[in-house]
């Protein structure tokens, strides 16, 4: 019997990782950025899993409900910050190239 949990959820190295590479502090675990970077990481693994399984519409309802929060909280970063740094980090985390 298979888990229905994702790899993403089974994996907490990968998450520690994440956490640990975009953290702003020691304890940081849910600043803009570090969020931005989880829900970046689950966005690429939905793509995966909805390109292997084009029906499964109820992964692409969660997909875009992950996108449109990850498209909320850049909005938000970007107008919190005026450090360009932090939004190096931030673009950084989203993928982009800036």
């Amino acid at each position: 019997m298979s888990s229905n949990k994702s790899k993403f959820s089974k994996n907490k190295s990968l998450k520690q990782e994440i956490i640990k590479k975009y953290s702003l502090s020691e304890r940081d675990t849910g600043s803009a950025v570090v969020q931005i970077a989880l829900f970046t990481e689950r966005i690429k693994y939905l793509t995966e899993h909805l390109q292997k399984n084009k029906k499964d519409k109820h992964s692409r309802r969660g997909l875009l409900r992950l996108v449109g929060e990850r498209r909320r909280m850049y909005k938000f970063a970007i107008r919190s910050t005026n450090d360009p740094e932090m939004l190096k980090k931030i673009n950084e985390a989203m993928g982009k190239n800036e």
